[in-house]
């Protein structure tokens, strides 16, 4: 039937939080991807946050996610690092893909890429996190580009301080 969830039984649920809830599901090798308005739960029972999903692709049979490690935390912001791709193959998606896209997409409130002094350069995102103020901000480097150089660590503070002035006021 069109615009029926499906509903996973009480025995396969993850441990949710009080105020989660399931938006969709689908079996995975390994066990079940369980989406829900908190963040992605993978199978092996950990959690992914959505704004902890830097990229998630459908294929049409296959999601592959990309998460976000945080490398270091800064006074106001966190610099990420991309893990490993990891790819699950879905015979019957349902709405899963749909709604990874949407709560991804939905997550982010600002990106921007900027060039850096030398070379390289940094992404700077401000992502929403469901049940939490504010904006989470991140920054990503460019491969090659030296994050522990006192030049770059200005700029980047710099660039993060005028995005939040443009982003929170």
């Amino acid at each position: 039937m069109l615009g029926r969830r499906r509903r996973l039984p009480a025995e396969r649920r993850p441990p949710l939080d009080r105020d989660e809830r399931i938006v969709a599901w689908a079996q995975a090798p390994g066990g079940l991807l369980v989406a829900t308005n908190l963040g992605l739960w993978l199978p092996g029972g950990d959690r992914l946050g959505w704004a902890r999903v830097h990229k998630a692709v459908w294929s049409g049979s296959d999601l592959v996610i990309t998460s976000a490690e945080v490398v270091t935390s800064i006074d106001g912001y966190e610099v990420v690092a991309d893990q490993a791709p990891v790819r699950y193959p879905l015979a019957d998606p349902g709405d899963v893909p749909h709604q990874v896209r949407t709560r991804v997409t939905r997550s982010v409130a600002y990106t921007a890429h900027h060039p850096l002094p030398g070379a390289g350069g940094v992404r700077i995102a401000a992502r929403r996190v469901p049940g939490a103020d504010g904006l989470r901000w991140t920054v990503r480097y460019d491969a090659g580009t030296d994050r522990d150089d006192p030049v770059v660590r200005e700029a980047t503070d710099q660039l993060v301080a005028q995005a939040r002035d443009a982003v929170e006021t």
